[in-house]
């Protein structure tokens, strides 16, 4: 059966990178909605590339209003594989050119080569692999392509509301072996007015601008202060935090810069957090002490520097499935008197929102900050290891790549967070960084061969 499989996705290698070449040489970034494509002209070209070539398989397809198109194969369908056509924005310092895909060294070059057209293909190619291979299906299969996976997933609030969920759902659009655990997650925002008298007093504060980042720079504004008199607090606070402050003066005013290390909130222990390291260096220096400084004192004792694990705000908590509860102190502006922040936790199982939400609204209305409004905690995603699809999913992993098939649990969420029963399943594998969401992503070639193959097999499995 895998000599089979393997043999007749390799007859395909030179039909797939064509495929693959005529999807990512488009612009499929969300734009402004136009009529008929809720995404803009870019993710909805890319769907129709994807149905034409879709139908030159000899599949049926149907599109859902440009929020996602779809093929099934076989009659009541149980398996669903689940993809996005659309990319990020390619951003600045490429090598190669974004959307005109080169191959070099055994490498796809190009936006979505791998996140996620590659990934679309790989299954669009294993359904064809076990049309061909295995004719008809006891039970169907289905590829959704969806448009709006990077911002958001509004496209699959659309298509169900238009389509059932089936019993199996595989996404490749994360990594392997497996993931069936993803922590929820709370965001919250939150804004509190001050009064600012005195002398020496904070003017301004510009801090992260994205919750789910830690922030690496922040900078602030303060009155009635000479640099020279504080030069030891910031060296000290500088040996003590790793993080770099850079000081100006002028007409009396004092600018402090702070720069860290950025890295994302499913992970905060990465970075260096430019904005808590500030808000140290404030809370040492002999400010006028007012509402806007203890705000400042209260915040940094909420959320101090270097903490990730929530412990000060009263919701430190962790599981042996899942691993620690995180905080990332994201976003903290503040300018006449108002202050306006936001937080992201990631959360394991066990969380909700009487141990989670609750504590940290209070403790911050303890303080008299407040939430902007009432937001949701998003909740844990989780499939038990012995679910038909994850055993079916490892065993075949084991067979095609030699290595031990595991589950992974992680802070972010994919694209099957909010489908019950769905694990992402590939397409990166662990050691190789595929530049995604940077300058210069790529595939490897001979991976997504592998990824069609064990689609395949999978399919045969679930469906035959």
């Amino acid at each position: 059966m895998k000599e089979k499989i393997s043999s007749y996705i390799e007859s395909q290698r030179e039909s797939f990178l064509c495929d693959l070449k005529k999807l990512v040489d488009i612009r499929s970034v969300r734009e402004e909605p136009q009529k008929d494509m809720p995404f803009g002209k870019g993710p909805a070209k890319a769907l129709e590339e994807a149905i034409k070539i879709s139908a030159s398989h000899g599949f049926d397809t149907i599109n859902f209003d440009n929020y996602a198109g779809e093929i099934t194969y076989g009659k009541d369908p149980v398996l669903m594989l689940l993809a996005h056509l659309d990319v990020v924005h390619e951003g600045d310092f490429w090598t190669y050119e974004p959307y005109n895909m080169i191959i070099e060294d055994g490498k796809a070059y190009g936006r979505g080569t791998t996140d996620d057209k590659g990934a679309m293909l790989c299954c669009l190619y294993a359904m064809k692999a076990a049309r061909e291979l295995f004719g008809e299906p006891k039970r169907g299969v289905r590829l959704v392509m969806g448009c709006g996976e990077e911002t958001g997933s509004e496209d699959m609030d659309y298509y169900f509301s238009k389509r059932e969920k089936l019993p199996f759902t595989l996404s490749p659009d994360a990594d392997y072996p497996l993931i069936n655990l993803e922590k929820g997650r709370f965001a919250p925002d939150f804004t509190k007015e001050t009064k600012n008298e005195g002398e020496k007093t904070v003017i301004s504060f510009e801090g992260g601008g994205t919750k789910n980042i830690v922030p690496c720079k922040a900078s602030t504004v303060i009155s009635g202060i000479n640099a020279e008199e504080i030069s030891g607090i910031i060296k000290d606070v500088s040996e003590e935090t790793g993080v770099k402050f850079d000081i100006s003066q002028t007409d009396g005013l004092l600018t402090i810069s702070s720069l860290g290390v950025s890295s994302h909130a499913a992970h905060p222990e990465g970075g260096n957090n430019a904005q808590t390291a500030l808000i140290s260096l404030i809370n040492r220096l002999p400010l006028t002490s007012n509402d806007t400084s203890l705000s400042f004192k209260a915040l940094g004792k909420l959320f101090p520097h270097g903490e990730t694990d929530g412990k000060s705000a009263g919701v430190k908590m962790s599981d042996d499935k899942s691993g620690a509860l995180t905080l990332n102190f994201g976003v903290l502006h503040f300018e006449n008197g108002l202050f306006s922040g936001a937080l992201d936790l990631r959360c394991p199982l066990g969380s909700s929102e009487e141990n989670v939400k609750l504590i940290i609204k209070k403790v911050l209305s303890d303080e008299d900050f407040s939430f902007t409004d009432d937001p949701e905690m998003i909740p844990v995603h989780f499939v038990p290891e012995d679910a038909p699809i994850i055993k079916t999913a490892l065993k075949v992993y084991e067979e095609y790549t030699g290595l031990k098939g595991e589950c992974l649990s992680i802070g972010g969420g994919t694209y099957v967070h909010d489908i019950e029963g769905g694990v992402a399943f590939g397409i990166e594998f662990h050691g190789t960084d595929y530049k995604i969401h940077g300058a210069d992503e790529f595939a490897v070639i001979d991976e997504l061969m592998l990824t069609a193959k064990m689609y395949t097999a999978i399919i045969y499995e679930l469906c035959y």
